[in-house]
């Protein structure tokens, strides 16, 4: 089993920062790609950010230059250092990885956290 545990989420007013942190923990051999994605009240969920193992990283257009994600590869810990923050930054974030668990055959599959609130309001 993995699970994927987000802390850092909460209330900020306009222009305000926020940190989100996402650790990954169980049965894990590798770790592909760790990152976050968003969802706000009736719309899809789409892309925030995301970093491979490697350190690439790649990042929606709405939050580039605002946001910065890093990744503890010892840790599987995932960061979401979010400045200026805007009321559209509003949404559930949810942490994504792609790894492979212990075992064989080799299993590679998409996981996720269970969303934490990020509310930008004066």
């Amino acid at each position: 089993q993995v699970q994927l545990v987000e802390s850092g989420g909460g209330l900020v007013q306009p222009g305000g920062s926020l940190r989100l942190s996402c650790a990954a923990s169980g049965n894990i051999f590798s770790m592909n790609v760790m990152g976050w994605f968003r969802q706000a009240p009736g719309k899809q969920r789409e892309l925030v950010a995301t970093v491979t193992n490697g350190g690439s990283t790649n990042y929606a257009d709405s939050v580039q230059d605002r946001f910065t994600i890093s990744l503890d590869n010892a840790k599987n810990t995932v960061s979401l250092q979010m400045n200026s923050l805007k009321p559209e930054d509003t949404a559930a974030y949810y942490c994504y990885a792609y790894l492979a668990t212990v075992g064989w055959p080799r299993r590679w599959s998409n996981y996720w956290g269970q969303g934490t609130q990020v509310t930008v309001s004066s």
